[in-house]
């Protein structure tokens, strides 16, 4: 398959003040349907530094003036509490099971008679079997996945926060209504092939 790309500029022949006219109330009617970005600007710095604060934080302010669905606009926020919801939740439990199992190894080990009531009723089984060495493992289990639950926690909140730069800096991305962008099949006499052309238009 040959990829062509082939740029058309749309010739303005025969203007005459009717069409003139025209195009000029096209430009100010699509110029008052485009949002004021300039006006609502937010850095991508500052939209950055907000969802480092609070997550979501940033993608609100700069996607508040937007003139779209409630949805379109904040669609990512659920998607940013959810993954960090989530990744909190798994941290939360890891750490709660990481010192319950850490306590009853300790109380197995020093033979701590005093502190048996007050390890979890599902570790002490392994207190009267004596068996330090699934306490063991288990407590370095949940140390280890409380490593990675931490981890995916900062790597969620930190792609949050790039996200937030990204969406600041999309803002003022404007595309005009001038450009045309079209794909076409055909047959290319040079290379012998049938290809894909992408034609853009400049009017």
């Amino acid at each position: 398959m040959l990829l062509v790309l082939s740029v058309a500029t749309a010739a303005r022949s025969q203007s005459t003040p009717d069409t003139i006219a025209r195009n000029r109330s096209k430009a100010a009617a699509a110029s008052q349907q485009r949002p004021d970005t300039a006006a609502s600007y937010i850095s991508p710095r500052r939209a950055a530094i907000r969802s480092a604060i609070i997550p979501g934080w940033g993608q609100v302010s700069v996607r508040k003036d937007l003139n779209a669905s409630f949805f379109r606009k904040y669609y990512s926020i659920p998607i940013i509490y959810g993954a960090i919801g989530t990744s909190a939740g798994v941290f939360a439990y890891n750490l709660t099971w990481y010192r319950r199992t850490r306590y009853a190894y300790r109380v197995l080990v020093t033979k701590d008679t005093a502190g048996f009531a007050k390890v979890h009723k599902k570790l002490q089984y392994y207190i009267t079997t004596n068996n330090a060495s699934s306490l063991q493992f288990y407590r370095n289990q949940f140390r280890r996945d409380l490593d990675y639950s931490a981890l995916f926690v900062a790597l969620f909140w930190g792609l949050n926060v790039v996200h937030a730069s990204v969406e600041a800096h999309l803002k003022t991305f404007d595309v005009s209504p001038d450009l045309g962008l079209q794909f076409k099949a055909g047959h290319s006499e040079l290379a012998g092939t049938d290809g894909l052309s992408i034609i853009l238009t400049i009017k």
